[in-house]
């Protein structure tokens, strides 16, 4: 049995982090830990709401790793059962062995600052063997998943895509990242990658075949065939914001303005040219006159109908 766990608590897209301030991790970044039975919900409940102030009627137990991690602290080793409980707000008063918080993407736990490349100091990070410093990462990815880039050549992207379903679907060494790949998604506007959304990037390695992955039964390296056209995963967690606007459906409107110059791609008047005189976001048509023609000439088509040659100063 563990004796130990840690709490991921989220509100939406949002994971909470505490500084700890205790002797030991003294100023690193925590979930909520405590020593016991990670599946015992209402002891869990409890502890969450003491260190953070959230009140019990707020907070929901999701669940709890099957798992424990086996992690050397300082001269001991400690079994720790990851947990996932959601909040109802985000108001937080920290308390107990923490003095501070922080709600931050589920891609950025490693990051202070990613644009300036500032890491954050995460606990569990004093004994760097066998990837420790990614402990608090994998850990979340134990009860909850992140989402990774795998970059492809160029116009490969949904068949690289198609053979990852493929091998999800099928028998053999992979039938152990099932449970740990939960989406393959290829967005048309985005060429040359496909987003996996997992537990670990070692898993997306693995399902692609570079590198390869960690099976937890045997604890050592699987390899698979390499997948054509997949050149491999791109970094670490990629935070959902960076992703958002490539699963957004854009309307065929934008980028379109009143007084922008366009040229008709398709229909009885392609080729022609019209300066755009409306935009109707809701309809995505455009209402625009023919440029230069002799008699004066009002169109509404739609706005995909059309491409942006000239756009207003």
């Amino acid at each position: 049995m563990a004796d130990s766990y840690i709490v991921f608590v989220r509100h939406g897209e949002k994971l909470l982090l505490l500084k700890r301030a205790s002797e030991e991790f003294m100023g690193q970044w925590d979930g909520v830990f405590d020593y016991g039975d990670g599946h015992n919900q209402e002891n869990v409940l409890n502890r969450v709401s003491d260190a953070t102030g959230i009140t019990l009627e707020n907070l929901t137990f999701v669940r709890a790793a099957e798992n424990a991690r086996y992690i050397e602290i300082g001269n001991r080793v400690s079994d720790i059962t990851p947990v996932l409980v959601m909040s109802e707000t985000e108001e937080i008063t920290p308390s107990t062995i923490y003095d501070d918080f922080t709600w931050v993407d589920p891609g950025d736990i490693s990051w202070e600052n990613r644009e300036k490349h500032n890491s954050r100091t995460l606990c569990y990070t004093d004994n760097r063997v066998d990837g420790s410093e990614r402990w608090l990462v994998e850990m979340y990815g134990d009860v909850a998943s992140c989402l990774y880039i795998v970059k492809t050549a160029i116009g490969s992207e949904k068949k690289v895509a198609q053979e990852m379903h493929a091998r999800l679907s099928g028998t053999g060494s992979l039938q152990t990242a099932l449970g740990e790949i939960f989406s393959v998604l290829h967005p048309t506007q985005m060429r040359g990658y496909v987003f996996v959304e997992a537990s670990a990037k070692h898993h997306v390695e693995k399902l692609i075949g570079r590198v390869g992955g960690k099976d937890r039964a045997t604890r050592g390296v699987v390899t698979t065939t390499p997948l054509k056209n997949a050149k491999g995963v791109l970094g670490a967690e990629v935070p959902l914001q960076d992703v958002l606007p490539y699963l957004e459906p854009k309307s065929a409107t934008t980028g379109i303005d009143i007084g922008c110059l366009v040229e008709i791609i398709s229909g009885a008047f392609k080729g022609e040219k019209a300066r755009v005189l409306a935009v109707a976001d809701t309809k995505e048509e455009i209402s625009m006159e023919l440029y230069e023609a002799d008699i004066p000439m009002t169109l509404n088509m739609r706005a995909d109908h059309v491409r942006v040659i000239e756009r207003i100063e």
